[in-house]
């Protein structure tokens, strides 16, 4: 089995809080992994441990390993810009930046990394907008404030931004969460045909939404109230919702807790 992600013994804290214990999983490239389980039981953690966007939070850090391709992503040498670079990441909220346009929130990564050339940073626009399902949307008005959009929109402008830097893997918590239906419906198109090109790890609650989008899904919960969440189980979709070999994960899908 191809391996894109490997995550060996993870532990991740915050301060003492220890979040998450002794994850072991892989992400296989081009799919779509789907991290479902109760709140609190670690899963966003696990998807930031990816790109070391939990770094972010004070005291935020990890044992155990987490590689990219073979590539140690905790390394010393690792630049954590570089990672979040190669590995993009759509939040749950679609955070335009307010005060930009459509077009400067979708070059906004390329600028900050040095590209000026003009006929790139059109090319990029364009290629990226129309990747994000939404150039038809917004051709005509790229000099209007991306805020201007609808929420679905704006969660498509986001993944435009994150997609215009040519990341590798693009990681989504949520990302239907504060959606419509009909905006949720667009979003999971769109990861359905971005999954050609990248390798997607999703955070949902939706679990017809896991169900419909991912190719493996892997199920999170906690022993106790205040003890870290762990892996229960993680395999294809398919054997997750109608085989579960936990029977917490069968009654986590069949709704009888969560």
């Amino acid at each position: 089995m191809a391996k894109r992600i490997d995550i060996k013994d993870l532990n991740a804290y915050y301060g003492s809080f220890k979040a998450v214990e002794g994850v072991s999983m892989t992400v296989q490239p081009r799919s779509v992994t789907a991290l479902i389980g109760p709140s609190g039981c670690g899963k966003s953690t696990v998807l930031r441990t990816l790109n070391r966007m939990h770094e972010v939070i004070p005291g935020g850090r990890i044992e155990g390993k987490v590689t990219l391709d073979g590539q140690d992503l905790y390394a010393s040498s690792m630049d954590p810009v570089t990672v979040r670079r190669t590995i993009g990441m759509v939040f749950q909220r679609p955070n335009p930046f307010p005060t930009m346009s459509i077009y400067d929130n979708v070059v906004a990564g390329l600028r900050l990394n040095g590209v000026k050339n003009s006929a790139a940073l059109d090319a990029a626009a364009e290629a990226s907008l129309k990747g994000a399902n939404l150039w038809e949307e917004v051709k005509d008005r790229l000099k209007k404030p991306g805020a201007g959009l609808s929420g679905g929109q704006q969660q498509r402008l986001c993944i435009a931004r994150a997609i215009a830097v040519r990341p590798q893997v693009l990681l989504m918590d949520e990302p239907c969460s504060a959606l419509d239906p009909i905006s949720t419906l667009a979003i999971e198109d769109l990861i359905e045909e971005l999954k050609a090109d990248y390798t997607i790890v999703i955070v949902t609650h939706n679990m017809q939404q896991a169900a419909r989008v991912s190719d493996r899904t892997a199920f999170f919960n906690l022993a106790a109230t205040g003890k870290p969440g762990k892996l229960v189980e993680i395999d294809d979709t398919t054997t997750i919702f109608s085989k579960p070999v936990q029977k917490s994960t069968e009654d986590y899908i069949s709704g009888r807790f969560g």
